[in-house]
């Protein structure tokens, strides 16, 4: 078997798009010399996604069917499924195959030949969700400096990247942005993308753009302040304890000469005083966690190689 990408898909309730799916693959990977395998993460789905992906791969060494008991989400559906992969290039492409999958050897292409890291697909035409899709985007460049337009939609990347990056519950948004955090190169290709067939979006909820924005945030800060957190807390102690000594000295000469005390004044710089030197205790604790993260990290990283 000489296989030479890997793809993972997560699945949660796709009954109605699992036949499809499958065969859409067999008749790709026949045409692709059989150098693909697909990996199906059924995550938790109670309509018999897990029962008709085993029978429809019976017997198919290039088919892979997973198993979550709980819904625990795409991000540990990838997860499970880069476990499982037997090879070193991994492609995430979704079961309700809203992308081309014959647009993939494209995106494999320019890591094979361009020694990329990452190729990600850019969305392009007309879509729904597309202004919240742009926007989304727009503030990814920004926030993270991203060199691609669109880090959240078909993407084919290094398995060894996995060994470098940390995925919460729904960071699998940001697994470009925190591969480009430790050094590793992206490229982009069009692709196009096409309603869904069967079945309904899991991404509807409007609440999900908030959340997409927190985890956005979250993310950011532990890139840009995990490695030097006392940059961060010890730039806001000082601005704090400086304000508290600078209104306390005005405080201190109104009262010396011209016998005026004005009492939440001296409330003010306590409350500045004090919350300069708790983010600077902050900021210590911060850097022995960065310390000890960073040890573990490197100690799974070998013991993983």
């Amino acid at each position: 078997m000489n296989l030479k990408v890997s793809i993972v898909s997560s699945a949660y309730n796709e009954y109605e798009n699992i036949e499809e799916l499958i065969n859409i693959f067999n008749k790709f990977n026949e045409k692709m010399k059989n150098c693909y395998e697909l990996i199906i993460i059924d995550d938790g789905s109670d309509d018999g996604t897990y029962d008709i992906a085993v029978e429809l791969s019976k017997d198919n060494p290039y088919i892979q069917i997973l198993k979550h008991r709980l819904n625990c989400g795409k991000t540990e559906g990838i997860k499970t499924g880069i476990k499982a992969a037997r090879s070193n290039i991994i492609a995430i492409y979704d079961t309700d195959m809203q992308y081309d999958i014959l647009d993939l050897p494209r995106l494999v292409r320019r890591i094979e030949e361009d020694n990329y890291d990452i190729c990600t697909g850019w969305k392009c035409g007309h879509y729904k969700k597309a202004f919240v899709s742009n926007v989304y985007n727009y503030l990814s460049r920004k926030i993270f400096r991203l060199p691609i337009h669109d880090q959240n939609g078909l993407k084919v990347l290094k398995k060894e990247i996995f060994k470098d990056i940390f995925l919460r519950k729904d960071w699998h948004r940001y697994i470009v942005s925190l591969a480009i955090d430790k050094g590793y190169s992206v490229c982009e290709e069009r692709v196009k993308l096409y309603p869904r067939k069967y079945g309904k979006s899991k991404y509807g909820n409007p609440f999900r753009v908030f959340i997409g924005i927190f985890d956005m945030m979250t993310v950011k800060f532990i890139i840009s302040f995990l490695k030097k957190p006392m940059i961060f807390f010890g730039a806001t102690g000082t601005v704090s304890l400086g304000l508290g000594f600078i209104i306390g000295f005005i405080a201190l000469i109104m009262r010396i000469f011209f016998h005026s005390g004005f009492r939440p004044i001296l409330y003010l710089v306590m409350l500045l005083v004090l919350s300069g030197l708790i983010l600077f205790t902050m900021g210590f604790i911060a850097e022995i966690i960065a310390i000890l993260y960073e040890e573990f990290a490197e100690l799974k990283k070998n013991r993983e190689d």
